[in-house]
């Protein structure tokens, strides 16, 4: 089997993915520091925030609609471009040394728009350039880039914020942008043909690739839990942290040590074959709700970060695997549609989150939410097991072999 990167549409795809990913990793430093900065205030941050979620989760469904309608390769081509026009102003903005908050908010309204229709791109993008043997490898690339973007990323606002103005982080992230357009306008994608129909039935049909599966709408539930508990996480985190752990050197030392598991889960699922690969990556999942319950016990502050790390192995595992399944088996036409599904969900899940942690710490203090959290995720995560779909998705014995004997 040939490395996906001597494919010269995926080594395009995966060169200009690659550069969005760290100017996009520079962007939420950049930003709450920009925001607050120029004006003192953590409602102006939320709004900004806000207007860059918001249009995103209403969007996404319709973004998949489009990624199945259109070539793939001209909605991602045409949202970099928008994307890097949108982040371009902000910098300029910022640059300006009297930045308009409205302004600043329209264009991550803006971005955040194109993002609903970027985002369903990336699966249908990756299996119309990799053939089916190489996408386990192919989604693994990816996420290894990913992780490593979450290390490096912030290391480059710093420097940018510290050195030259958090408007050059925007400057480059819209550079990124454009390199990733002009590499797209390079490339061949595969695109199965969509029979038009209404937007209503588009959705409807994308719906059911999802219902049809139990594996596919159980799993997306689990994740969901998960993300909830991310947020639930990241939202009393630093508090705990700075107030009782050591402070923000060890919150700091909390979030890089799950940057570094990350990036070796996604190591490890480029090599690891297991045949009941949604299964494995599901109860690797599980292991979100140790450093939650850990927090929750006032587990000693080493002992959290351990296990902050191991159980973002976990998830950086699972993206390049689950995402191998979807790809191998939702059929092409309706891949963008049941994407947005997977991201909406997973998304819509945060708010939430970040809503109810910190009500629910003011009342039974911050132990209650994030022991609740740790099991909820466990709970859902190990409950897929008695999926009979998520037990019998397997990949087959000659495809193990196959890919596992592949030199690198």
């Amino acid at each position: 089997m040939p490395h996906p990167l001597r494919t010269r549409s995926f080594r395009l795809l995966f060169i200009g993915r690659s550069l969005s990913m760290l100017g996009d990793a520079a962007i939420p430093a950049a930003l709450t520091l920009a925001v607050y900065l120029a004006t003192g205030s953590t409602g102006a941050l939320a709004l900004v925030l806000a207007c860059a979620m918001v249009p995103k989760l209403l969007l996404l469904p319709l973004g998949g609609v489009v990624g199945d309608r259109f070539n793939a390769r001209t909605v991602a081509l045409t949202t970099d471009l928008v994307r890097c026009v949108s982040q371009l102003f902000v910098g300029a903005e910022l640059l300006s040394g009297a930045p308009a908050l409205w302004q600043i908010a329209v264009a991550e309204a803006l971005g955040g728009a194109a993002g609903a229709f970027a985002m369903p791109t990336v699966s249908p993008l990756i299996r119309g350039t990799v053939a089916e043997s190489g996408l386990l490898r192919a989604n693994s690339l990816m996420a290894v880039v990913s992780s490593a973007t979450r290390i490096g990323g912030p290391a480059v606002a710093g420097a940018l914020v510290l050195t030259a103005g958090p408007g050059w982080a925007f400057v480059l992230d819209g550079a990124s942008f454009a390199v990733s357009a002009a590499l797209l306008s390079a490339i061949d994608v595969r695109h199965v043909a969509v029979a038009r129909s209404s937007v209503l039935s588009d959705l409807k049909e994308g719906w059911s690739e999802v219902r049809g599966r139990d594996w596919y709408w159980t799993s997306l539930i689990a994740h969901s839990v998960w993300n909830g508990a991310a947020a639930v996480l990241m939202t009393l985190g630093p508090a705990l942290f700075l107030n009782h752990l050591g402070g923000k050197g060890m919150w700091l030392a909390f979030l890089q040590t799950g940057a570094v598991g990350l990036l070796l889960g996604s190591l490890l699922a480029g090599r690891a074959r297991p045949r009941r690969p949604v299964l494995i990556a599901n109860l690797g999942l599980a292991l979100y709700a140790l450093p939650l319950c850990l927090l929750a016990a006032h587990a000693p502050a080493v002992v959290a970060i351990a296990a902050y790390g191991i159980s973002q192995a976990g998830l950086g595992y699972l993206n390049p695997v689950w995402q191998t399944a979807v790809q191998s088996a939702v059929p092409a036409r309706a891949l963008a549609r049941v994407t947005s599904y997977d991201w909406l969900l997973s998304l819509g899940a945060m708010p939430l989150g970040y809503a109810l942690a910190p009500l629910a710490a003011s009342v039974w203090g911050a132990e209650v939410p994030l022991a609740a959290a740790g099991l909820a995720v466990g709970a859902a995560c190990l409950a897929t097991a008695a999926v009979p779909g998520v037990r019998r998705f397997a990949v087959p014995a000659d495809q193990v072999t196959r890919t596992t004997e592949a030199p690198a």
